[in-house]
């Protein structure tokens, strides 16, 4: 029992760290999956949607301290308990996103590593597992390294994670792991690749035979006309989903059209980025006017991409003097580009080559 009991809690110990640290190098990307389960249609509490940054950073930073704590033996009535407050609620969490596909993908691993509702909550039901048997099994947890040594490494490790949470949140995040990053080509991540697996729909052909329901499955999608048959309806179901390229949805609005071709062939382009201007750091535009007009200057394409109406982009323009045109893109696509509220890009062929937070201007470098 000793022997298990440490598996289990370096496993733990490691897996929360591990899982923490990824999405604390996002905890913006981490706020909007928040947002995703506080929406009406999910677990209707919309009110804490203002609160999403602040519940990211306080859970993440937690939930690596915990795994630290564990590790380390410090504190253990108080890190067991969390642990298993944490891994109900997950568990639950993910049950409730699975069972009725409401969040499809729980963010567990940020964008690092895609899990799908079901693998999130089977992954949660082996830690729950695994955290009870530390709890049962706590005699058997012995600290490491005096009393005085755990102190100071927890608290050097809870400074640590503030730092990097107010780093990134200042910046962007430290390795990005997102179809965005930097040296992406964005009409390359847009294609299906010719090897792709094509999807498996399985269709459920529902007939009256004799006065009887009967269902014919088949995949082909050819309807099986059994004799004597009166065809009632038919259902599909996917048993493999159709292969979705890293970056879809992408466009570049503008009257209805979409120029977003036209703008990635441009060899010199630069785009300011705000999903939500009504939301956006405003003195942010204060250094992108003076950016863009240097811009501008030599010979750069300059636009604008937003998910706000034509009145909050002409009264910004109007209000910050800025003398380049907005374009309307999906706000989720906005918030994936770049985690910066605005974010300037500079893309060169499609090829993204520089990508930085508003605080970081100038550092940008002209070619």
């Amino acid at each position: 029992m000793k022997y298990v009991v440490n598996i289990c809690r370096a496993l733990v110990g490691v897996l929360f760290i591990i899982s923490g640290l990824i999405k604390l190098n996002d905890p913006m990307g981490f706020s909007f999956k928040l947002q995703e389960y506080f929406a009406p249609d999910v677990l209707n509490i919309e009110f804490l949607s203002p609160y999403a940054l602040a519940l990211a950073v306080f859970l993440v930073v937690f939930e690596v301290m915990l795994g630290m704590m564990l590790l380390l033996g410090y504190a253990k009535r108080f890190t067991l308990w969390s642990l298993l407050g944490m891994i109900v609620f997950f568990t639950f969490l993910t049950f409730y996103s699975a069972q009725f596909n409401k969040v499809t993908d729980c963010g567990c691993f940020g964008d690092a590593v895609k899990l799908t509702p079901w693998e999130s909550f089977w992954k949660d039901v082996a830690l729950l597992v695994m955290i009870l048997i530390l709890y049962f099994g706590r005699k058997y947890l012995q600290p490491i390294f005096t009393k005085n040594i755990r102190s100071i490494a927890v608290l050097i490790s809870l400074l640590l994670c503030f730092w990097l949470g107010y780093h990134v949140l200042m910046h962007l995040p430290v390795v990005d792991f997102r179809p965005y990053k930097i040296g992406a080509n964005i009409p390359d991540g847009m294609e299906v690749p010719k090897d792709a697996l094509p999807a498996i729909i399985e269709y459920q052909w529902e007939y009256e035979i004799n006065g009887k329901k009967t269902v014919i499955t088949n995949t082909t999608g050819l309807d099986p006309q059994p004799e004597g048959g009166k065809r009632l309806g038919v259902e599909t179901e996917f048993i493999r989903e159709p292969y979705e390229p890293p970056i879809h949805d992408f466009t570049i609005e503008l009257d209805g059209n979409d120029y977003a071709e036209e703008m990635l062939a441009e060899d010199k382009l630069i785009m300011i980025i705000s999903y939500d201007l009504e939301q956006a750091d405003w003195e942010g535009f204060e250094g992108i006017k003076k950016l863009t007009d240097e811009a501008l200057s030599k010979g750069y394409k300059v636009i604008g991409m937003s998910a706000s109406g034509d009145n909050e982009t002409s009264k910004l323009l109007s209000e910050k003097q800025l003398n380049f045109q907005f374009y309307y893109t999906d706000m989720t696509t906005l918030k994936t580009i770049v985690r910066s509220n605005p974010g300037i890009l500079e893309v060169r062929k499609g090829t993204i080559t520089q990508k930085m937070h508003w605080n970081d201007l100038g550092a940008f470098k002209f070619h």
